[in-house]
């Protein structure tokens, strides 16, 4: 679980800090963060064999990215986030679906209810949860034959020459930022990420399928959605800013003012025990 020991060291360990790791950037995280493909949701409710009118427990559901397709599906849906900036856009955001119910708290925090729901449903934030706490926790709130959701959007990627041109300003700012991952690598961190939920022992049956997505970003957007990722909430602010100033001009100046990016996305969805 080598990848699980590197986010653990990325990620706050401090419960409080997690809440709001994201709240002063939330406007930013509900600006430029890719969405979750249509077809990649369509086909994870059909694995998962979701009924219609399911009930559907979202953990760390952020401002709705992946909340919002799954509601146009007409699920009801309890949505769990920390951060109140983010509880009040995902409230923006869900305002035309009355089945969505977004409470401000972690899953940690949340009381337990037992047999409750079809599926249990975390968009990129299950590697948020305390893993002694998570799995146990989200089998005890799923149904008999409920399934477990975790959808992915891995870290967006220039073209590779793109990213050597780029990465001679990280050397002169921050030597150890942004390393590379092409598709194969992310494919490889989304499944490991899954297989702490079979290796808890309270799931089995763990199905894997992923699609490689590319968007195009401004330079501002690109530099917007870098200010979102945590290696860079985490980099003193004066390094940032030079970062990303120097950023801005090699991509004004080299491509035009716009980044092509690649990441994949993906999902897992495995069933209850």
């Amino acid at each position: 679980m080598k990848e699980l020991d590197k986010l653990k060291n990325l990620l706050p360990q401090d419960l409080e800090q997690r809440k709001n790791w994201y709240s002063n950037v939330a406007e930013a995280y509900n600006k430029v963060r890719p969405r979750y493909p249509k077809e990649l949701i369509n086909r994870a409710v059909e694995v998962a064999q979701i009924p219609a009118e399911a009930a559907i427990l979202e953990l760390g559901c952020g401002p709705g990215i992946a909340t919002v397709p799954f509601a146009q599906l007409g699920f009801s849906i309890l949505c769990l986030e920390p951060s109140k900036e983010a509880c009040n856009l995902a409230k923006q955001n869900c305002a035309a679906y009355p089945k969505v119910e977004i409470q401000q708290t972690t899953f940690e925090e949340w009381k337990l209810e037992t047999g409750r729901f079809n599926a249990v449903l975390a968009a990129t934030s299950f590697h948020w949860i305390n893993p002694d706490i998570g799995c146990a926790k989200a089998a005890d709130a799923l149904q008999a034959n409920g399934s477990l959701i975790l959808l992915w959007n891995m870290t967006p990627q220039p073209h590779y020459e793109v990213y050597e041109n780029l990465h001679e300003v990280y050397k002169i700012h921050a030597p150890s930022l942004a390393p590379y991952e092409d598709i194969k690598k992310q494919a490889e961190i989304a499944k490991s990420l899954g297989q702490k939920a079979i290796d808890s022992e309270r799931f089995k049956d763990l199905a894997f399928e992923q699609i490689a997505c590319q968007l195009t970003y401004s330079a501002d957007n690109y530099l917007l959605l870098l200010s979102t990722l945590t290696p860079y909430l985490k980099i003193d602010a004066l390094i940032r800013d030079a970062l990303f100033a120097d950023l801005r001009e090699k991509i004004e100046q080299n491509y035009g003012g716009s980044l092509q990016i690649n990441y994949l996305s993906a999902f897992q969805v495995a069933k209850k025990v």
